[in-house]
């Protein structure tokens, strides 16, 4: 058994381990920057940034913030902590369902623009959950 502060399956390259932790990392503070601005931020201003916040109701606007808040924190706190780790890979699948939703919400206002970054957001998203969901999981303490 591996015995690394990682602790997960030794059939994983430690590459593999640098590149999910630098993705995880970089996701989770993009995910918490982004929902911080979304769940406090007046909509007004807001609105200057994103103008789709001003389109939907205020409740969905900070409930998106708020669920970006704790995706972001789930891909990170979890598995370096080793408790419950297995809340990672969802934590990237559900980041990953928001920027598909995000993503057919932009498609359908013609905003293509803001399509590119919520599918690189939603693949790394999903490079996290099927890194740390199967191929290199962080083992619980």
């Amino acid at each position: 058994m591996n015995t690394t502060t990682y602790a997960a399956q030794p059939s994983a390259s430690k590459a593999l381990h640098i590149a999910l932790w630098v993705v995880q990392v970089v996701l989770g503070l993009m995910f918490l920057a982004g929902g911080t601005m979304k769940a406090t931020q007046p909509i007004p201003e807001l609105a200057v940034k994103m103008v789709w916040a001003s389109d939907i109701p205020e409740a969905l606007v900070r409930f998106i913030g708020v669920s970006e808040i704790l995706g972001g924190l789930g891909l990170v706190l979890p598995a370096a902590t080793r408790i419950k780790p297995m809340l990672t890979p969802l934590a990237g699948l559900g980041l990953a369902v928001i920027m598909l939703l995000a993503a057919l919400f932009h498609l359908v206002r013609a905003e293509f623009a803001g399509i590119v970054m919520n599918v690189v957001l939603g693949g790394l998203a999903v490079f996290v959950a099927w890194g740390r969901g199967k191929k290199a999981p962080i083992l619980p303490r």
